[in-house]
């Protein structure tokens, strides 16, 4: 997989790991402190499309995943 590959896929599980999380008629509600954590990723997809620069993207290309295109 290439790293803008695996950002999304971090990007999605985190989302819908933390909305289960945050959702109370989830049944592994925990807290609703959850959906500051998805508004969290939110907002890092965003900036990531407005400023062409993710931060995992860097840490995964240090780790040796590909760039792709």
């Amino acid at each position: 997989m290439t790293s803008w590959q695996l950002v999304r896929l971090f990007a999605g599980a985190f989302i819908l790991l933390s909305l289960a999380l945050g959702i109370p008629g989830s049944p592994i509600f925990v807290s609703q402190w959850w959906l500051a954590f998805t508004a969290f990723v939110g907002a890092n997809l965003l900036q990531s499309a407005l400023t062409k620069w993710c931060m995992l993207e860097t840490i995964l290309r240090k780790l040796g995943a590909t760039s792709g295109n």
